[in-house]
């Protein structure tokens, strides 16, 4: 990449500030807050016919009722011998709670000063905005690119529904993929969570006018409530917490960062019954360097040591429901951790790129968060998160972004995509 190009490709897009801001303006206009969900349907339509009129080969499929995702494909040059991207962003929002404590309505975008406002301007309108915009630009720039660009406009990350492992499963890959979720433009990985169900169950139910017997010496009944039984899984998910927080680290997360929360519990009848089933939600934060299905194995044979120190769990034993591809359907999500490679020509390329442009280091870290960057993690499929935006704003009332970041990400994004699909494989 010349140059002159590199100034080309820049100017003309701080040039289109105004219609990078009409775009993400739009965007903002569709109602796509998840929950509830089921309602992005008419943006993936407007984001389709965006990537057509850039010659872009498109796909469309419903993950859920009225939840499509799209992807474009746009084919390089010289593919096998070039590399290929992928750049992904989510089309949901979070809840924007009450309406009134808005300044301005949260789904009409407004300037003021410097600022952009709207709900989802920094998680993550802001970044497919600019990421559609800075392919644009080098569309009709007449930019060459050998390898293929594919662009990802997924549904369902605010939920764990994981619109990006619905791509995955449908064949999509790359060498390299951008995940233009929050992130103040360092380039970031992340840890991973999981959420489970912990169930206990008794064999039998008994009334309440019974406990006397399964409480007090000489009743003769082995019985317990599911309940009370549940502290003791409680405790031992305590025990195992302070182990890890003691035993494991990762570079540049606090100590103690790996956690087991004990979020919601719901068990048993009635005040006329002793308790015969109880469930614990939980969710588990763990490091970038951890896969979930470790955890989990880690998890269940640790409680099952517990429970068998216990003579009524060790016959009625905890059983375990985990993950699960939706906090709606099925109330249970996996966002797998994503281990960053500052060394792999995908993030130098990026980090060159950036250097070059905004003339000052980025920072490299693991975000604090959790994105669908993850799942290209779990398949082996090299990527970053990097996008514009705030953490503390994403899910903010009068959530905002700096309009300038926006305009240097696109302008990132897009000398990136040239540099990196121009370059050949293995180099």
């Amino acid at each position: 990449m010349t140059n002159e190009l590199e100034e080309r490709i820049s100017i003309e897009i701080e040039s289109r500030k105004e219609e990078l801001l009409d775009l993400l303006k739009e965007l903002v206009r569709f109602r796509t807050v998840s929950p509830p969900a089921r309602n992005t349907n008419d943006i993936q339509h407007f984001i389709q016919g965006y990537l057509e009129r850039m010659n872009f080969q498109t796909d469309k499929w419903f993950v859920y009722p009225n939840d499509p995702n799209v992807v474009g494909l746009l084919r390089g040059k010289s593919p096998e011998h070039y590399n290929s991207l992928i750049i992904n962003g989510h089309v949901d929002v979070a809840e924007i709670g009450d309406e009134q404590e808005w300044m301005s309505p949260p789904f009409v975008a407004q300037q003021q000063g410097s600022y952009i406002y709207g709900r989802g301007v920094a998680d993550m309108k802001g970044g497919i905005a600019g990421a559609l915009i800075a392919m644009k630009v080098l569309q009709e720039l007449g930019v060459t690119l050998h390898g293929d660009l594919q662009f990802q406009s997924v549904i369902g990350e605010e939920v764990g529904e994981a619109g990006t492992l619905a791509c995955i499963e449908r064949g999509y890959t790359a060498d390299f993929a951008v995940v233009t979720d929050t992130s103040d433009l360092h380039i970031q990985g992340q840890g991973g969570v999981i959420t489970g169900w912990i169930i206990i169950e008794s064999k039998d139910i008994y009334h309440d006018g019974i406990r006397g017997k399964m409480i007090h010496a000489g009743g003769g009944m082995k019985g317990a409530s599911a309940i009370e039984k549940m502290m003791k899984i409680i405790a031992g998910l305590q025990e195992l917490e302070r182990h890890w927080a003691v035993t494991k680290s990762y570079e540049g997360f606090p100590p103690g960062t790996n956690t087991i929360n004990p979020a919601v519990i719901e068990g048993g009848r009635h005040a006329a019954f002793v308790a015969d089933r109880c469930a614990l939600w939980i969710t588990v934060h763990f490091y970038p360097n951890e896969d979930y299905e470790e955890i989990v194995k880690e998890i269940e044979q640790h409680l099952y040591a517990v429970a068998s120190a216990d003579p009524w769990l060790k016959d009625n034993p905890p059983k375990f429901v985990w993950g699960g591809k939706s906090m709606i359907e099925d109330r249970g999500e996996i966002f797998p951790s994503l281990e960053i490679d500052a060394d792999h020509p995908g993030t130098r390329s990026l980090i060159n790129v950036y250097e070059h442009l905004l003339t000052e280091t980025p920072t490299i870290e693991m975000s604090t968060s959790v994105t669908d960057g993850g799942w290209f993690g779990k398949a082996n499929i090299p990527a970053v998160i990097f996008g514009p935006g705030k953490l503390e704003d994403a899910h903010a009332v009068n959530e905002k972004l700096d309009i300038q970041q926006l305009v240097n990400f696109t302008k990132v994004l897009a000398l990136f995509i040239v540099q990196w699909c121009n370059t050949k494989k293995g180099e």
